[in-house]
């Protein structure tokens, strides 16, 4: 099972509470304006995420969220799969 961090441009008012919290540094503010006129967060180093989901939690706008998805390319849900066939 991997997961996927989404932030919601739109809905982000740029308040940086998940930019301060993240322990990897992940998040960073943008320089680019969103259509309601903040510049939102984004994800600066996705491959450093470590899907703690501190930023979900801290977000007083609900604009970040970490969901599960199937992900065909991930090792260990091959490994696990395997193991439940056999």
């Amino acid at each position: 099972m991997a997961f996927m961090h989404v932030i919601d441009s739109d809905r982000c008012k740029g308040c940086g509470l998940c930019v301060t919290i993240c322990p990897k540094k992940v998040l960073e503010i943008s320089e680019q304006v969103n259509t309601k006129g903040y510049f939102p967060a984004f994800q600066a180093r996705p491959e450093d995420c470590i899907k703690c989901a501190l930023c979900c939690t801290m977000c007083p706008d609900v604009a970040v969220t970490i969901t599960a998805s199937e992900d065909a390319g991930d090792p260990q849900q091959a490994a696990s799969t395997e193991e439940n066939d056999g």
